[in-house]
């Protein structure tokens, strides 16, 4: 059996920068999603405002 020679991977430790480039990705995405969220939850409360302010809805219960 004459078989050639497989070159194996040689497992390394972490690399810091690459840790700490993948953080800082997985924070600016997490970052952006919330702000967008944020950005929608305060249209809706100005909107809602806008509306209220318009006399188109109330939020004295009708009798």
């Amino acid at each position: 059996m004459a078989g050639g020679r497989v070159a194996h991977v040689t497992l390394k430790g972490p690399s810091v920068v690459r840790e700490l480039c993948i953080g800082f990705a997985l924070g600016l995405v997490a970052g952006s999603l919330w702000k967008m969220h944020h950005w929608n939850e305060q249209r809706k409360v100005r909107s809602f405002y806008d509306l209220l302010e318009k006399g188109e809805i109330s939020v004295v219960v009708e009798e």
